[in-house]
């Protein structure tokens, strides 16, 4: 890996932690990569990226034909490089990886991009001829923001509407600058405006803005919205003050960092200095609380979570990092309850056993008899994961079926949802999971329009010419 910060100095700032590879370093990297007959990192790459290919240009030092490569499958490989967890994609299936250390290909892709940047390599969609067809996406994440970019490409008219007063969703709000620093997704919004993509911010799509008006406005329309609403716990006191959900803590902070006024932030339920914190849960999200947490100058982080560091579904590098940062985490441990008068002061937990396997090969968490213990808390982020809103509800259309999850159902090959022409990707479809498999999903869903919007303007013209 590049040079990383030492913890000492990265707690008290949210600069990313490592440094960039210099073109010596990332071709000797580069170099590592052994061209393997079968590449499980391609393989394990959602986006199936060339990734042998690009590793050898960037040896090579032909880093312009190398980040074309990148860009081929990925429309935002300067973000993946970032905050892909690479230990359970594409590195942690790298041939070399056992006793060896994987090749960094994250690193790699980071340098590569960065690289092209610099360079001016790097250029908005240009489609060679234009199109009548508008589409109209609603949702500036990473899934409408890459069907987007594919679109464009081919020359639709594109517009897309956000809730929010900047472009990229959780990219911005959810993620800390410490894994992505804002600089980069504003780089990317930049480079679609440039493209003639029309951004619509603060448009409350089903509130002042119809879900049928934007119907009549555009000849195809996709959801790409994500999934925002928060799992509460499940235990007494959660009514307590100065208990929160890990995407609002989230968000209060990034704003915070992004200059934005955050009301009664500053030692309010949102703000960790001089509180000690306990965060529940074991995802990347339970990560970035932690680890926000420490930087903001709590007196003590604690993660709690049920199952054992093997079974967490975060990053095990996520982890070592919040655990040089001084974070403290509780394995075999969950909430039982919440104690205080008006605001929490300390969590009861019970130590857990991990018992049989459940239909997903899980083993299932099970509380240990008198095994309650206490720990101090005066902050308690609940990271649990996130639901579906109930967009049908949202948008005033009933005809959009759900899953029994509440996720937007679609048919699996068009990927249409029950409304003719009305489109849905990423974790509104899948639930919540990675930015990469939205990016995967926004360049499926493109293709799909694309057809769409084929087939319908062949009939147009064929209408037309009957008349």
């Amino acid at each position: 890996m590049p040079e990383k910060r030492p913890a000492a100095e990265r707690r008290n700032d949210f600069h990313e932690i490592y440094g960039e590879f210099d073109q010596a370093q990332g071709q000797q990297q580069a170099s590592r990569c052994s061209q393997c007959g079968i590449p499980y990192c391609q393989v394990h790459c959602p986006l199936g990226n060339n990734i042998p290919d690009w590793l050898m240009l960037t040896a090579e030092g032909r880093l312009q034909e190398a980040y074309e490569a990148a860009a081929a499958t990925n429309t935002m490989p300067e973000i993946c490089g970032r905050i892909c967890p690479q230990d359970r994609l594409c590195e942690g299936n790298c041939v070399i990886d056992k006793g060896f250390e994987s090749v960094s290909i994250g690193a790699v892709e980071k340098y590569i991009t960065e690289t092209a940047f610099a360079e001016g390599w790097v250029a908005p969609p240009k489609p060679a001829h234009e199109r009548a067809q508008s589409v109209g996406i609603i949702g500036s994440g990473p899934a409408g923001l890459a069907a987007a970019e594919l679109l464009r490409g081919r020359g639709y008219q594109l517009h897309v509407y956000d809730r929010y007063d900047r472009v990229g969703g959780l990219l911005v709000y959810g993620i800390p600058n410490f894994k992505l620093e804002k600089e980069v997704v504003a780089r990317r919004h930049a480079l679609l405006e440039e493209a003639g993509i029309r951004f619509h911010l603060n448009t409350d799509v089903g509130g002042a803005l119809s879900f049928a008006d934007l119907r009549r406005r555009h000849d195809a329309l996709l959801i790409a919205t994500g999934v925002y609403r928060a799992r509460e716990m499940a235990c007494a006191g959660v009514g307590l003050g100065n208990v929160v959900p890990a995407l609002s803590y989230l968000s209060a902070a990034n704003r915070k960092a992004l200059g934005d006024a955050v009301p009664d932030f500053d030692s309010g339920p949102l703000d960790a200095r001089g509180k000690e914190v306990v965060v529940v849960g074991g995802g990347d999200t339970a990560m970035d609380c932690v680890r926000t947490a420490v930087r903001q100058g709590a007196t003590a982080v604690r993660c709690l979570y049920r199952r054992d560091r093997k079974n967490m579904p975060g990053s095990q590098r996520e982890v070592r990092h919040a655990e040089e940062e001084g974070v403290e985490f509780l394995w075999l441990a969950a909430p039982e309850a919440l104690l205080g008068d008006r605001v929490v002061r300390r969590v009861r937990a019970h130590r857990m056993h991990l018992g049989v396997a459940d239909a997903e090969g899980r083993q299932l968490p099970q509380p240990l008899p008198d095994s309650h213990f206490e720990v101090p808390a005066d902050l308690v982020i609940a990271a649990l994961g996130f639901d579906p809103e109930d967009v049908p509800r949202l948008f005033a259309a009933p005809e959009l079926a759900v899953s029994r999850w509440g996720t937007l159902e679609i048919d699996r090959r068009s990927m249409m949802t029950a409304l003719d022409g009305v489109f849905a990707a990423g974790d509104i479809v899948r639930g919540a999971s990675l930015v990469v498999w939205a990016i995967r999903d926004g360049r499926d869903v493109a293709e799909q329009m694309h057809r769409y919007l084929q087939a319908k303007a062949a009939v147009a013209t064929a209408v037309s010419a009957a008349e």
